[in-house]
């Protein structure tokens, strides 16, 4: 299937039919700020849902949390954010927009150079020898690369004048190290055990303004996985291979993933890898899996002043546990599953119908209910009340019922069940299947089992 997304195609999609509207929309919007709609949270909820289902539920001694948002100022202090946590920017001198000097830069080479590797006089120095001029007005007059903090600040305090700075948190991996001696004791787990944590966290970030790709506000499922120095490595290409499983079973082609090891690492990392999706923009991370060494829980001992030793139950060895990171974020991945889904057939009739090939179980709606005339509204609903007991379903009886399977073409809905005359003679209802188009008939019993079979994970 040839993919014919657009990043315009999706994003018209997403406003249209519900996924996806901007930020504080009725007063203009408000960058790199998006609010999902009916349909785009079922989506995101689902795809938070088979992640859960997948890494925890399923995980080998893999234990949930959800820590807070705003944390002690120290925590951020031991994790280094505070003094190192920047991007290189710069100013346009003539039109006053600001830009990621890493990020023009990649554009420029179309991802050939990795800035991420430079120094800032060697930034500078690529955008001087290759005449790289704003993308905004044209012009070539840049101010020096500088480094601009990342963390959001806000304060608190009861007292008038006596405020602490606090931060809105810029990942959320900081909850589940500063966790780690909490759930160890609770859970009596042994190592390896992993903590995972689905959350909000916050950037103030220059963003290209590719949708859903790089926002301000986002969103983030990780899993930290805390063992032996010696078992680190072989768990490192297990997580590598399994979040590239994951990837291809929520329906993103292997021929669209790959992995990129990082041409730079910080200074406690072994080794550092992204999957790659190939989105219309181009090649772009989807997720990170990266070797911590002891480094996290090594700062946080020596910054609280509390021991995060892990005491093997066998030898009593004390030790400082490894960590292997997995990282995802949802609205980049549900991007992914977006531009992926969608698809454009022409038909026998040369009609062209517009479909989004979820994978059953992220599809907002398992089912639409549709009566074939509105006189069999009320069997429709009766069916509708029987179904929406197992699944989300939706309901629509306005026009014929071509349009209305194209509707649920649009929006990705797998399984259309129709309520015709032959309902109220024996029973029975008629199921289309979204991608064949195909028809079968079952008893309204029959039917909340076959579609739970269907959409299974």
């Amino acid at each position: 299937m040839e993919n014919k997304a657009t990043m315009e195609k999706i994003v018209n999609l997403c406003k249209g039919r519900g996924f996806v509207y901007p930020g504080s929309d009725i007063y203009g919007g408000f960058a790199n700020t998006w609010d999902y709609g009916p349909l785009g949270v079922e989506l995101e909820n689902n795809v938070k849902k088979v992640w859960w289902k997948r890494f925890v539920q399923e995980g080998e001694n893999a234990y949930g949390v959800d820590a807070g948002i705003l944390m002690n100022p120290l925590v951020w202090t031991a994790s280094g954010h505070t003094t190192s946590f920047s991007d290189p920017k710069m100013d346009c001198k003539n039109c006053k927009n600001r830009f990621r000097a890493d990020n023009i830069i990649e554009e420029h080479s179309k991802g050939k150079v990795a800035a991420e590797a430079m120094t800032n006089e060697q930034m500078e120095k690529y955008i001087e020898d290759n005449n790289i001029h704003c993308p905004v007005c044209g012009k070539k007059d840049w101010t020096p690369i500088r480094q601009f903090k990342l963390m959001f600040e806000t304060s608190r305090g009861t007292v008038e004048g006596d405020k602490d700075v606090v931060y809105l948190r810029p990942e959320t991996a900081q909850g589940e190290y500063v966790n780690f001696v909490n759930v160890a004791r609770t859970t009596r787990a042994k190592l390896p055990f992993s903590i995972a944590q689905i959350g909000k966290a916050f950037r103030n970030e220059i963003t290209p303004g590719n949708f859903l790709f790089r926002t301000i506000e986002f969103e983030q499922m990780e899993h930290q996985t805390f063992c032996k120095a010696e078992d680190a490595q072989r768990i490192y290409n297990e997580r590598k291979e399994q979040a590239l499983k994951f990837a291809k079973d929520v329906g993103l082609p292997e021929n669209k993933l790959r992995f990129h090891d990082h041409d730079k690492l910080a200074h406690y990392a072994k080794s550092a890898c992204d999957i790659q999706y190939l989105f219309p923009i181009g090649w772009e991370e989807l997720n990170g899996i990266h070797h911590r060494g002891t480094w996290d829980l090594s700062q946080h001992e020596k910054t609280s002043g509390k021991s995060m030793q892990y005491t093997d139950p066998i030898t009593n060895e004390k030790l400082t546990p490894t960590v292997i990171e997995y990282s995802i974020g949802v609205g980049r991945l549900t991007l992914a599953l977006l531009c992926e889904a969608y698809d454009e057939e022409v038909l026998e009739n040369n009609e062209t119908r517009v479909v989004m090939h979820f994978n059953p179980a992220l599809a907002p709606y398992k089912v639409a209910v549709l009566p074939l005339q509105k006189n069999l509204s009320d069997k429709a609903k009766e069916v509708l009340s029987k179904l929406n007991k197992h699944f989300m379903c939706t309901y629509d009886e306005a026009g014929s019922i071509g349009k209305r399977y194209r509707r649920q073409d649009e929006i990705g809905t797998p399984f259309c069940v129709t309520i015709d005359f032959d309902t109220l003679e024996n029973n029975t209802v008629t199921i289309r299947d979204r991608d064949s188009m195909k028809q079968i008939t079952l008893k309204i019993d029959e039917v909340a089992k076959y579609i739970e079979d269907k959409i299974a994970f």
